[in-house]
């Protein structure tokens, strides 16, 4: 099995960016929130039991999972957010390590948002975690997710704190400067990991 590579940070932390200059680098990505929307595509079982369970109300007119409803819903309830973390997070990680089991490159990188928070870490070998100061996450939350100042808070508020995360961190990028400080951090971690693998 390669390496696996634990991608993690708050919420707009800025992840994906990180994992697209991996992706650019021939590196493959592996990414639980790309997973999580396969397994709950219309007419899939793990959708149906979020139906059940959870209520119809939170699928939308053409069979879809209506997402910003749900979102809104869980991190109001947290009784209803820990039973959809019972339904999804188990068949995640079952995907993502058949994955990485299946990969031929040398390191794979693993995109987990709640890998902190989960106690997934036996899951990869390094975790890799993109900082971001906790004012520019909100503000990036708001413009991105179209939420409110409140509502961005309560998401930050229902993931482990930035000192939580950069505790359980191999490798950290800053991510508060510019696009090509963060390209050059991600190609310098390539080159590490290369000779880690």
């Amino acid at each position: 099995m390669p390496l696996r590579i634990g991608l993690t940070g708050g919420i707009a932390s800025g992840k994906s960016t990180v994992a697209d200059r991996f992706a650019e680098l021939g590196i493959e990505v592996i990414d639980a929130d790309r997973i999580a929307r396969e397994l709950v595509k219309p007419g899939a079982p793990l959708l149906e039991r979020i139906r059940r369970e959870l209520g119809e109300e939170f699928i939308d007119g053409e069979g879809k999972l209506d997402r910003r409803r749900l979102r809104e819903h869980v991190f109001a309830h947290p009784e209803a957010r820990a039973r959809l973390e019972a339904i999804l997070h188990p068949a995640i990680v079952r995907e993502m390590e058949a994955h990485a089991r299946k990969s031929t490159a040398p390191y794979v990188v693993l995109v987990i948002p709640l890998l902190v928070e989960k106690d997934l870490q036996d899951l990869v070998d390094r975790i890799l975690v993109v900082d971001l100061p906790e004012t520019e996450q909100l503000a990036r939350v708001c413009e991105r997710d179209r939420v409110d100042p409140e509502q961005a808070r309560r998401i930050l508020a229902s993931q482990a704190s930035r000192e939580q995360r950069l505790a359980a961190a191999d490798e950290v990028i800053d991510n508060a400067g510019s696009k090509d400080a963060l390209r050059q951090a991600v190609d310098e971690l390539h080159l590490k990991y290369l000779e880690l693998a």
